[in-house]
């Protein structure tokens, strides 16, 4: 288990690769969002919801992991992401 004082640098990089404006441009964010929200709206009261929420989760958890492994921890460039400066804010 980390210390406290190893995690915090942890979070914070985590944190500042998220909300990157390099990371994804802003209209893509806004689609991304967009098709999300209508999308729940939609089928929400489908009785498959709650997987498919489960599922999506799952999928983009093991989609960071993977691209976390990628780039050694937010260190170096790999598959399109090259936003090196804010992974070492």
């Amino acid at each position: 288990m980390k210390s406290n004082e190893s995690v915090k640098p942890w979070i914070r990089r985590e944190l500042n690769v998220a909300f990157s404006r390099k990371g994804q441009p802003l209209w893509f964010r806004f689609i991304k969002w967009a098709v999300i929200l209508f999308t729940a709206w939609n089928y929400w009261q489908a009785p498959y919801f709650g997987v498919c929420i489960a599922a999506a989760f799952l999928l983009g958890l093991a989609l960071h992991l993977f691209w976390r492994y990628k780039t050694n921890g937010w260190t170096k460039a790999w598959g399109g992401w090259d936003d090196l400066d804010s992974a070492n804010k």
